[in-house]
């Protein structure tokens, strides 16, 4: 006796969608901008300075303590 093979499934996404979805994929890493230029790490790609996000984030907390001394001098 042979054994009946089961029915292929249908696809849950249509092909078009995948297929796009695999487009945006690939265009999303070819839109990384760069390396940071404080520690040479990956950049996110978004316009503006080239930092990554750690170097960013240190940035920005340097900020915010500049401007809680800023008072205290006056």
């Amino acid at each position: 006796m042979k054994r009946k093979l089961p029915p292929k499934p249908e696809p849950v996404i249509a092909p078009e969608i995948l297929e796009q979805a695999k487009l945006s994929m690939v265009t999303d890493k070819l839109r990384k901008a760069g390396k940071c230029s404080v520690c040479g790490a990956e950049t996110s790609g978004g316009p503006g300075e080239p930092l990554c996000w750690v170097c960013r984030r240190l940035k920005i907390s340097a900020w915010r303590d500049i401007e809680q001394q800023m008072p205290a001098q006056e």
